[in-house]
């Protein structure tokens, strides 16, 4: 009788866990955030402000970004996804005169009223081989089920490109973890986005248990922080290339990222600017199909304990062309680290703090000394130095794991690379609703 019930439970078992499998595979999900960043400086002090400069005397700005997130399967191994986005409010002095913005969560736009668009619109197809698999939980843009940790995945539409690249579990995201543009990617990396940080494109993936390798191809805005894309995509594109390998320390788990990438469209070369204007270049009056930017970038992190992590990032571009994407930076490395509470009682709060320095090519540094101006930066004159910052927050769980208090300092020094501007003190507090 007990060898009869042992033959049928092994004759079941295959059926049970295949039930069990389908009961855990999300067909659909919802997920809403909304992220509220209130940030004030005192005045400092600037031996002149230009166009483009960060304004001496005190300012107090209010970002708000709302998203509703949905998700759903199609067939075997294949997901869509769609973001409604809404956003308001500025930073400091319209967005302008920090290399390294102090808020991540604010826009490069003329407008401070609020505006909903679409975020994101994408679908993937992942195809998988393996008998080894994990668990994936049910979370922004993410279906909870199972998945090989051997695939290969193709991914189109319109999303933002850090979602795929440059991740990093201590310093990425300005809505829960470090605020400033120097620390929430490679600062050196113009990645492709229109003016709101989305963008159209393509992404394959080489997924293994211990690395992955990642490659992008997207279109370009006509101009420089642009909004409508470059239909001439043979002409206008970008392609980006990450290695990422996965490991442990100790039993503690770590990665490092190499991530390269190449940006043509129709942009202007700061050189040609300073030559056919000497007395005020304007880099955006000599733009033409064929230049090109291209730059590199080293992304590490490490947990040294289950409770306290450290990260560190170095990047390049070679700054002969106009930065057309991100942010003027050419040069950029930070570092941080990252105490979760749990010695104070408080597991899910986090302490954080880092350091980056930032700094452009001499082309760059030329066409800035002579009074030109970029779409983030330009103080008229230019004493360079580099630009430093450091950034500490507090991040507190108010509301079951729902509601997130982060109040946070910012120390920048020579803001927009200018020694005769500074230094500048940010204070802030972040409001960050996620279920």
């Amino acid at each position: 009788m007990k060898k009869s019930l042992l033959l049928v439970t092994a004759l079941l078992m295959p059926a049970v866990l295949l039930a069990q499998d389908t009961t855990k595979l999300q067909r659909f999900n919802l997920h809403f955030q909304q992220t509220v960043i209130t940030q004030t400086k005192p005045g400092f002090k600037a031996a002149y402000t230009g166009q483009n400069s960060l304004l001496p005397q005190s300012e107090t700005a209010t970002s708000l970004t709302t998203t509703l997130y949905g998700g759903t399967r199609l067939w075997k191994g294949a997901q869509a996804y769609f973001n409604t986005e809404m956003s308001g409010g500025a930073g400091f002095s319209k967005t302008l005169g920090v290399a390294g913005f102090p808020n991540g969560e604010t826009f490069r736009v003329g407008s401070a009223e609020p505006k909903i668009y679409i975020a994101r619109l994408f679908a993937s197809q992942v195809f998988e081989w393996g008998n080894d698999y994990e668990n994936v939980e049910d979370d922004l843009n993410q279906l909870a089920g199972k998945k090989s940790k051997r695939y290969i995945s193709i991914t189109a539409g319109k999303f933002g490109i850090s979602d795929f690249f440059d991740n990093n579990s201590f310093s990425h995201d300005p809505r829960t973890q470090f605020m400033n543009w120097s620390l929430m990617s490679n600062g050196a990396w113009d990645y492709p986005a229109n003016t709101r940080g989305y963008i159209i494109g393509a992404v394959a993936e080489l997924g293994l248990p211990n690395w992955s390798l990642r490659y992008a191809f997207t279109m370009v805005p006509t101009q420089a922080n642009g909004s409508v894309l470059d239909e001439r995509i043979g002409k206008a594109n970008t392609q980006t290339l990450e290695y990422e390998q996965r490991y442990k320390l100790n039993g503690n788990a770590g990665a490092f990222r190499l991530l390269a990438f190449y940006n043509k469209g129709k942009m202007g070369k700061y050189n040609d600017a300073v030559a056919a204007n000497t007395l005020l270049p304007d880099v955006s009056s000599v733009t033409s199909y064929g230049n090109k930017k291209y730059g590199f970038g080293i992304n590490a992190e490490q947990y040294l304990t289950p409770d306290f992590g450290i990260f560190a990032k170095a990047s390049y571009n070679d700054g002969k062309t106009e930065t057309w994407f991100f942010t003027e930076i050419d040069r950029s490395v930070s570092l941080g680290a990252v105490l979760k509470g749990t010695r104070w009682k408080r597991a899910d709060d986090e302490l954080g703090i880092a350091f980056a320095g930032n700094g452009i090519s001499s082309e760059h540094r030329k066409y800035l000394a002579a009074g030109g101006y970029g779409f983030i930066i330009g103080d008229g004159r230019l004493n360079y130095s580099t630009e430093m910052l450091a950034e500490l927050y507090y991040k507190l769980n108010a509301y079951q794991h729902k509601v997130w208090l982060t109040p946070d300092y910012q120390f920048i020094v020579n803001p927009a690379y200018n020694k005769d501007r500074g230094p500048v003190h940010v204070f802030a507090l972040r409001a960050h609703v996620e279920f």
